[in-house]
């Protein structure tokens, strides 16, 4: 999937907040971090891909005239964690926004799944999220203001075949962010989740999914696009601008008064 980012905003509607994105370092992370930065933000590009997460801080820095850092973070490992939140309270002195994108997905059916992967899934996702969220409130809370945003899933919201690790984790992620979003509203901290639906044109689908289920399925890849497809009411796959437009809404004071909400962003294939 070709790179594509937005153009530069002469002013953008969150200027001068300072953002850290965890798994930035390409797909929707990436898109993510680029649309911050072209609000206003001064970004941290966090990802176990230490040397992914300098190249995009370092694009951004030029084609947004941000201050962008990139730094590896490993979500599952407290001490990396701490030190990229440490980090950009060093340099900034404060956080605003802290998106949790970083996440995995491996599946199989559940005779046959290994748990060793089943709980790299559960780690990653929701163990992961809960460490991350941990540190930007650490920061938050002093500040009295912030706003945290998971990158959920429509499987946080409906069973997924074959999905169990995944859709687990999501689920959970849904729980986490409303108990979070409980727990911080007293000290002016919003958390909510967004749920998109199948990003059919991002690395994880292009690079892995469509061929793992066209050959388990036993029909090609665009077939297998097609099939998703014909899932969704609006009949188009999720794009990162879908997400981004939500994200950004979120972040700013028109959303001042949401929070503990995990919105669809599906095309109608999941109302509730």
């Amino acid at each position: 999937m070709s790179r594509v980012y937005p153009p530069k905003e002469d002013h953008g509607t969150l200027q001068d907040k300072v953002a850290l994105v965890t798994g930035a370092a390409q797909g929707l992370g990436e898109a993510i971090a680029a649309a911050l930065a072209n609000e206003g933000c001064d970004v941290i590009v966090a990802d176990i891909n230490a040397e992914g997460a300098n190249e995009v801080a370092e694009r951004l820095t030029v084609m947004y005239e941000r201050r962008t850092i990139g730094v590896r973070m490993d979500v599952t490992d407290e001490a990396s964690v701490a030190t990229a939140f440490d980090l950009c309270q060093q340099e900034f002195g404060r956080l605003d926004i802290c998106v949790s994108n970083a996440g995995v997905l491996i599946s199989g059916p559940i005779e046959d799944f290994e748990v060793g992967n089943w709980r790299q899934v559960v780690d990653v996702n929701l163990v992961g999220y809960m460490i991350v969220a941990k540190h930007a409130a650490r920061l938050m809370i002093p500040q009295r203001s912030g706003v945290i945003i998971q990158i959920n899933s429509k499987s946080g919201k409906r069973g997924s075949s074959k999905n169990s690790a995944y859709a687990a984790s999501k689920f959970g992620g849904i729980g986490l962010t409303q108990s979070l979003a409980l727990e911080l509203a007293e000290r002016n901290i919003r958390v909510n989740a967004i749920c998109p639906g199948n990003l059919l044109d991002s690395p994880l689908w292009v690079d892995s999914l469509y061929a793992q289920y066209a050959a388990r399925w036993g029909i090609s890849e665009e077939e297998v696009r097609q099939r998703y497809i014909d899932q969704v009411p609006l009949k188009r796959g999720c794009t990162y601008d879908d997400v981004i437009g939500v994200l950004l809404f979120l972040c700013s004071d028109a959303a001042s008064y949401i929070t503990g909400q995990a919105l669809n962003v599906t095309g109608g294939q999941v109302m509730d």
